[in-house]
Order: C-alpha cells, then sequence, then structure tokens
C-alpha cells in the first residue's frame, strides 16, 4: 500500500470563520484552546468552532454539520440538548446558580449514584474528574498510611502532578515527570505498570511491600484509544489488592453509567474499594464525584481528618444535568440499542478497512470504540504507539470532510449516543469505506 499523504490542509477545506476565529483566540488563549485535545495537533490544521448541537450532531459557525462520535468526549450519552435535561438546568437556573451551601439535589443525586455503582456506599462531588482522582488519591494514603500508587502506562487521570508521569527504559518503574513543572519529588511515589499485565502489578507490589496505596487504573481504557481488560486482569488486580492491604480504585470517569448503568465495574463483576466518576455524571455540566465504601469515605473532612474542598462541588445547574441523566439511564436505558448500533458501526469500520488492505484492528466495548491502524490486537500503550498515525490524520480528514466528526488522536476512543440513528450509522460507514479507499490510493 502506498504511504498516506499528510493530512488535508485547511485550505483544502475550506473554513473561514473557524480560521478567524483560530486566529484570534491564539492572541488571548495559549494554543487557541482550553484543553490540548481540542487542538487538532495529532492531526494537523486547526481546530472547528462549533456554534450549537442537538442530538447526535455538531453544527459549526461555517454552517457546516457533522455526525459527532466525540460527545463532549463522553458527557452526552443521550446527545447534545436533550430536552429534559434542558428542562432540568433550566428549572434549576430559575432559583439561582450556585450557593455556597447545601441542596437536597445533591442528596438526590448522591443516593441515585450510590444504588447504581457497586462500590459507591457514600460519594463526594467535585467540578472535575481530575479533581475527582486528586481526591480519591490523598483518600486512599490518608486510609493506608501508605506514600505510593501503582498506575498504569497509558491510562489517564487528570493532569494531577503526581500521575502526570512516563515510563523509563524498564518495563515496571518509578514514574519521572513528563511535563514542566511537576516536579521529581511530586512523582517519585508513583509506580508505573503496563495495562493488562498483573504479573507486573504483582512484582512491584512484592517489591515495595508495605508502600503502596491504592492500585488506580480506567477498568477499561479509553485514552490509548479503546483497549479493554484481558479476561481474569481485573479479577487479578482485585485479588492482588486484597493480599497486599491496598485499595483498588477504578478510574471510571469515561466508563460510569456508560458501559453499563452501573460502569463498568457492574459489567465485569469487580468491585473496587474506591471509584471516580465524571463526564456522564454531570450530563455535560462541569461535575465529577469519588465514592467507595463508608468505612473509607468516612475518613473524609468534615466527618474525618482528611481535607478536601470546592466551592462549586454540587453546583445546583450541573447535579440537575447529572440527575436527570442518571433518571433517564435507570428509567429508559439505551444500552441494547447502544450495544446493537455500537456493534453495527464496529463491525462496518473494520469491513471498510479490509477492503481498503489497510492494516488495523476494532476494538470496543459497549458504545466506546477505536479504529486503530495496527495490524492485530492492541492490549498496551507499547502496542497502541505502533499505529500508523500519519494514516489516522488523513483517514480524520477524509471523514471530517465528508461530514463525520472524529476524536483527532488516534489514541482517544469514540463514543456513539443513544441519539444517532440507523441511518446515521449506515452513513459512517460508507464514509468510512470512501475515506479509507482514498487513503488506500495515496
Amino acid at each position: 500500500m502506498t504511504r498516506p499523504r499528510p493530512p488535508l490542509s485547511q485550505p483544502d477545506f475550506a473554513l473561514p470563520q473557524s480560521r478567524a476565529a483560530f486566529a484570534r483566540a491564539v492572541r488571548a488563549i495559549p494554543g487557541g484552546v482550553n484543553s490540548p485535545a481540542r487542538a487538532f495537533g495529532a492531526v494537523g490544521g486547526e481546530p472547528i468552532f462549533i456554534e450549537r448541537a442537538a442530538g447526535a450532531y455538531l453544527h459549526d459557525i461555517d454552517g457546516r454539520r457533522y455526525i459527532d462520535y466525540i460527545g463532549s468526549w463522553g458527557p452526552m450519552i443521550l446527545g447534545h440538548a436533550h430536552p429534559r435535561v434542558n428542562a432540568a438546568v433550566a428549572d434549576a437556573l430559575t432559583r439561582g446558580t450556585s450557593f455556597g451551601a447545601p441542596t437536597t439535589l445533591e442528596i438526590e443525586i448522591a443516593e441515585t449514584t450510590a444504588r447504581a455503582v457497586p462500590s459507591v456506599e457514600k460519594v463526594r462531588f467535585t467540578s472535575s474528574g481530575t479533581e475527582a482522582v486528586m481526591s480519591a488519591v490523598r483518600v486512599a494514603r490518608g486510609v493506608t498510611g501508605r506514600p505510593r500508587i501503582i498506575k498504569m502506562t497509558g491510562c489517564y487521570h487528570g493532569h494531577v502532578d503526581a500521575l502526570l508521569v512516563q515510563a523509563g527504559s524498564a518495563a515496571t518503574t518509578l514514574g519521572t515527570p513528563n511535563s514542566p513543572g511537576v516536579t521529581a519529588g511530586a512523582a517519585v511515589d508513583t509506580l508505573l505498570c503496563p495495562f493488562n499485565d498483573a504479573r507486573a502489578v504483582e512484582r512491584v507490589l512484592e517489591q515495595h511491600a508495605g508502600q503502596v496505596a491504592a492500585i488506580l487504573l480506567e477498568p477499561i481504557a479509553g485514552n490509548m484509544g479503546l483497549v479493554p481488560p484481558r479476561t481474569g486482569y481485573l479479577e487479578q488486580l482485585r485479588a492482588l489488592a486484597d493480599r497486599h492491604g491496598t485499595l483498588l480504585i477504578f478510574d471510571e470517569v469515561m466508563t460510569g453509567f456508560r458501559v453499563a448503568y452501573g460502569g463498568a465495574q457492574a459489567l465485569y463483576g469487580v468491585t473496587p474499594d474506591m471509584t471516580t466518576l465524571g463526564k456522564i455524571i454531570g450530563g455535560g455540566l462541569p461535575a465529577a464525584a469519588y465514592g467507595g465504601k463508608a468505612a473509607i469515605m468516612d475518613q473524609v473532612s468534615p466527618s474525618g481528618p482528611i481535607f478536601q474542598a470546592g466551592t462549586l462541588s454540587g453546583n445546583p445547574l450541573a447535579m440537575a444535568a447529572g440527575l436527570t441523566t442518571l433518571e433517564i439511564l435507570r428509567d429508559s436505558p439505551p444500552y441494547d440499542r447502544l450495544e446493537a448500533i455500537s456493534a453495527r458501526l464496529a463491525h462496518g469500520l473494520d469491513e471498510a478497512a479490509a477492503r481498503a488492505g489497510v492494516p488495523h484492528v476494532v476494538q470496543r466495548v459497549g458504545s466506546m470504540l477505536t479504529l486503530f491502524f495496527h495490524g492485530g490486537p492492541v492490549p498496551d500503550y507499547e502496542t497502541a504507539l505502533r499505529s500508523d498515525t500519519a494514516l489516522f490524520s488523513r483517514f480524520f480528514w477524509e471523514m471530517l470532510v465528508r461530514g463525520v466528526y472524529l476524536p483527532c488522536s488516534q489514541f482517544e476512543a469514540a463514543f456513539v449516543s443513544a441519539a444517532h440513528s440507523d441511518d446515521d450509522i449506515e452513513y459512517t460507514i460508507t464514509a468510512a469505506r470512501e475515506s479509507l479507499a482514498a487513503c488506500a490510493r495515496g
């Protein structure tokens, strides 16, 4: 197969309003964006500015419409601007945006979360997934009296200093900072293991006996592309945590209420000690949470000595959006249909890539999936890095030209929503056939 050309340049895909907005943005915002994932850095070109969204569609400021498979990076499982969610936010807005005092909405969503997620008896809300994970790690250290954390290479847990680390030359190693501004001291207690390698975790636990407070991971990795756990992997981690007196923390910011109503832990039947949640739990507004067994959570201030606070935690607008979203997912569960249309999409992408003669694999759990341009299964970060990112970049732009908005990186999962129609799925598959054929022609 001919090596794919570089991605389409912006002039080949004329978006004058977005180009003007981006030129303006870079003068006021670092890189012109408020999160690096929006910058199109992995695919070239400049980001598209969105004016509005509804259902399964994004509309940009140049008047183009796209079928959206980002869903705000996961929260929009019901689709954009769901009428019931919008109505709940509008109703909450009439009573005020923030009080700095408790509301009954916080109780209702806490009770709903505890009934849904197997590991959660009590829950504390925050404003972002980063904040939730940071707090859960602090609690784990406070409860166990131990300093160290095991995390998996390729799993992302927000921009917490101690978790912005990368592996050295060894397969399992002390983490070293991978961002300026993160000190070696902040990362020294973070130990790295490959995802899907329980033996590596066992070796690290034995090497640092009595020092590890928690094993932290995404039970289904979504930040190196979609990488599911191997059969038995989560069960092995549960057993290792119990044997070594270590807490097991599932970062379900992406997977919570997404792959099943009770998250990945309900799907796989493995219950961690603590769970972090985000994205869907805020219904598209900034909200996240961490929770776990009551004996653990009661160590958090003001019940216990471990401090965590947040001025906007439990914000009534976010709580209204999140609670309404969870109620819809509980009372009218879309999971069977999401499974069906996501399976159809994955099968169509697989067929399209095979027809084009492109080395690939499609990996999926529920309504999360990734088309890797890699000729075989992707079980971990090291394997994911061998994907053909130049080919992905070309494919991304070919799809965008055809009105399909995919994650702008080979290493991000795509999300299907309940608002996607059968026609949307079939159109996307047709667009993929055309796009991959164009990529194969070079």
